[in-house]
């Protein structure tokens, strides 16, 4: 979330943003308390059954740095319904670069 709230208004001009965190209301994030104590500008989605997760392909239920949640990943669709961008992080620390999103979405509105 921390890489896509400083573009926030470059977004809104491109199209939507939503976050889905593959975890529980009460989970050990705490995910309730950590968007009261820091707003967001775009809708959340708790996906606490890990359906949205699993659908798109980035569920992991073990790994080493990972238990029972989604890698981090980031999809563009188009108005069509068709992904025109997908990056799927190799751990939890790797994200997709701002720059490609960007230009990703701005594609998808073409």
């Amino acid at each position: 979330m921390a890489q896509f709230e400083p573009h926030a208004k470059q977004i809104e001009n491109l199209g939507s943003l939503i976050y889905v965190a593959a975890e529980k209301r009460g989970g050990m994030f705490k995910p309730e308390e950590y968007l009261i104590k820091r707003p967001i500008g775009f809708p959340f989605l708790l996906d606490e059954d890990r359906s949205v997760t699993k659908a798109y392909g980035v569920y992991q239920r073990l790994r080493l740095d990972a238990i029972n949640i989604a890698r981090p990943a980031t999809f563009v669709i188009n108005p069509q319904g068709k992904l025109n961008y997908i990056y799927v992080g190799k751990s939890q620390y790797d994200r997709a670069p701002i720059e490609g999103v960007l230009s990703a979405l701005q594609d998808a509105k073409s």
